[in-house]
């Protein structure tokens, strides 16, 4: 059978390359700028469009996104091509795939700060992106199916198949957290409520991590290391081990988010169990990577690229060790909602996915052109200040969430909460903070000596764009495999199917019973609907970010009962579309806010923190009060409620406008009695109807 000849397409790998570094080097700079204003308020610049609760997600969209989605096409092109002996299906879809992509970041690096946000974590946004953002991720997975199709190696490698687990459950997991009803072009309300929205956003929010952050990587791991080592992977038994446990146990995981809180208990359970039981595949994986360097200690020792690719191994294995220990209720009931959570993401973040990414660009870019890395030196500077960089970041993280953790539980001898005021933790921990944004500046610091090296690299060579390979056409099937997997390696569309049976298992059994038994979410007759003006004091909550500093979630232990109110009931978020939990008290929680001070005080707390709260690191929103509140889609924002099951009446939605406007001069004129001259049009009277009515409806039924 004659051999035959083809080429590689390693232009559309630099391009993924290009943008890995580009957007690498702008989401960590972003990053960099909101740990400073974790302790310097004026580093918010006085602007709304650069407030810490507006580009934190701008900065966890750039780096999820932007620096690990292009690193993950970038390594995903070059490795599928060389394991299957096939170009790219399609180079139209390749290049389709490229600028779809950096289309969506560009979106949204423009709406994020303006304030167009769903408010899911690791998918803040709107609709029209969504849509756009499903377009191009079928578009790769149609150019990556192509592509294993017409291969012309019969078996599926290792890599092959954690990229099809990738791209099935990212697919499944974006479409049904996205299903939202559009009230206009950049505005729309979830359907799910209150607590089946927070099961469904943090299914996918915890396998966001585990299938956009992990499986991939755990694919270019299987790939890339064997070959910067030059050994073979260390067990395949134990590759086959490690798939299959851990797509199937990591779906079930993401209930592990919202322990303590009004979920029912039998799903959080099933979610403690299952993270536990995740260490098992997790550690399989980095021990079949880190076992694949047995006798090239010494290489290691040397090479800075594979010494990157064990901290980022190791970084693994603690991170998933992590996951499952915070899970456990007796560690979560401390450490959950304190800065233990960011310490912990980024040790996935900087480690694993940073350290295998700058890896494999150090080992690629030289290859596709054709020269010798500019400086092993600069290389081998970056791993040192990364890694410093990490531990400057991390170390105090962990030493702030074990001080957060126990004040906020202190008691006195007589019983009394020994720091009632949130802020007191807050001002503790500043200096652990100041030594974050150090780290982060070390890391940056990495990254930008990692850039300059790169394009001396390929400044000292030329890009080989089409690179010319042989092999033997696919070969007809002339025995029978040995093994079961062996046999179902060969047949990709198979493999797709089993994937997707296995990871919707734990999601069908989870979610189902949770949106169809309605004793799983018992009712509250005293809960009613938000008033029109209240709907759109919550739409300007959502819009200036304050869920990522705030919770609005209760948990039933003395310490936060005494400190904030009655624990949160299920049937109080039946009308909250979306959820607003929260995943980090930056600031107190505000599910009891309602009532607690008079509109005086939340008046002066926005326009200027420190004057209620003296030392506050909360930015200032004084647009609130000279900004007029837009009111033209509030019947369209009642009527979309209406569809999703708020009971609004007709009359209600056709006197929306009168009524918001009546109660907007109730708030108004008691301000004006404090002698604060503000217009009743203004959108700080609509924060301050929503913030009074936070938690105030069981107060009527105790009443």
């Amino acid at each position: 059978m004659q051999i035959e000849k083809f080429s590689y397409d390693n232009k559309i790998v630099r391009d993924f390359g290009i943008a890995t570094i580009v957007w690498g080097l702008i989401g960590m700079t972003v990053g960099l700028l909101i740990a400073t204003q974790l302790v310097w308020p004026f580093m918010n610049f006085g602007n709304q469009y650069t407030t810490f609760g507006r580009i934190r997600p701008l900065h966890t969209n750039a780096v999820i996104f932007a620096f690990v989605g292009n690193a993950i096409f970038m390594g995903v092109y070059y490795s599928l091509q060389r394991v299957l002996k096939a170009r790219m299906y399609s180079d139209v879809l390749s290049k389709i795939h490229f600028w779809g992509w950096q289309l969506v970041i560009v979106l949204a690096v423009i709406t994020l700060p303006l304030g167009f946000t769903t408010t899911h974590e690791y998918a803040e946004l709107e609709w029209p992106i969504d849509i756009l953002l499903t377009i191009i991720w079928v578009v790769f997975g149609i150019n990556m199916f192509g592509t294993i199709i017409r291969r012309r190696e019969r078996h599926m490698y290792v890599a092959v198949w954690f990229y099809i687990a990738t791209f099935v459950t990212v697919a499944v997991l974006h479409i049904v957290n996205s299903v939202e009803l559009p009230v206009s072009m950049w505005k729309s309300y979830y359907v799910y409520a209150g607590v089946q929205d927070a099961l469904v956003q943090w299914w996918y929010g915890h396998n966001a991590v585990a299938f956009f952050l992990t499986t991939p990587f755990l694919g270019l791991m299987y790939y890339y290391l064997p070959k910067m080592a030059n050994r073979p992977i260390y067990s395949y038994k134990l590759s086959i081990l490690h798939f299959w446990t851990l797509i199937f146990l990591y779906i079930w995981a993401g209930p592990h988010h919202l322990l303590y809180t009004s979920l029912p208990g039998w799903v959080q359970s099933l979610g403690v169990v299952f993270s536990i039981m995740l260490i098992a595949p997790s550690w399989g994986g980095m021990l079949n990577g880190l076992l694949t360097l047995r006798g090239a200690w010494d290489k290691v020792r040397i090479d800075p690229i594979l010494k990157f690719m064990v901290v980022g191994l190791t970084a693994y294995g603690m991170a998933t060790f992590e996951g499952p220990m915070l899970s456990l209720k007796q560690v979560n009931a401390i450490a959950h909602f304190t800065d233990w959570i960011p310490a912990h993401v980024h040790i996935g973040a900087l480690g694993w996915n940073g350290f295998l990414t700058f890896a494999i660009l150090y080992w690629l870019i030289p290859r596709i052109y054709r020269t010798q890395l500019h400086s092993v030196k600069l290389a081998s500077t970056h791993f040192w200040l990364g890694t410093l960089g990490i531990l400057f970041y991390a170390i105090p993280m962990y030493w702030a969430a074990v001080v957060q953790g126990l004040m906020w539980k202190e008691f006195t001898p007589e019983g009394v909460l020994q720091y009632p005021n949130f802020l007191a933790t807050t001002l503790q921990i500043l200096p652990m903070h100041m030594i974050r944004a150090f780290g982060g500046l070390l890391y940056l610091i990495g990254v930008i000596l990692m850039a300059y090296n790169l394009v001396k690299t390929m400044k000292a060579g030329s890009l080989l764009k089409n690179e010319a390979a042989e092999a033997m056409p696919l070969q007809p099937l002339t025995k029978r495999e040995p093994t079961a997997h062996r046999r179902l390696e060969r047949k990709p569309l198979t493999f797709l199917v089993i994937s997707l049976i296995v990871i919707l298992i734990g999601g069908i059994v989870q979610m189902v019973p949770t949106f169809l038994i309605s004793s799983n979410v018992p009712t509250i007759s005293s809960v009613k609907p938000y008033t029109a003006l209240e709907l759109e004091g919550r739409d300007l909550y959502i819009r200036e970010g304050c869920v990522n500093c705030h919770t609005q979630t209760i948990r039933p232990f003395r310490s936060e009962t005494v400190r904030y109110g009655e624990y949160s009931k299920a049937g109080e978020f039946v009308y909250d579309h979306p959820f607003l939990w929260g995943s980090k008290r930056t600031g107190p929680d505000l599910h009891r806010i309602g009532g607690k001070y008079p509109h005086k005080w939340h008046f002066d707390h926005l326009l200027d923190p420190t004057l209620t709260s003296p030392g506050s690191i909360m930015p200032a929103y004084p647009w609130l009060i000279t900004q007029t509140l837009d009111t033209s889609l509030t019947k369209k924002k009642l009527e979309a409620m209406k569809t999703l099951g708020v009971p609004y009446t007709e009359e209600e939605i056709a006197n929306a406008d009168a009524d918001l406007m009546a109660q907007a001069k109730e708030i108004a004129a008691d301000l004006n009695k404090t002698d604060v001259d503000v217009r009743e049009d203004s959108e700080i009277i609509a924060m301050i109807a929503y913030l009074q009515r936070l938690g105030t409806d069981i107060k009527v039924a105790a009443e």
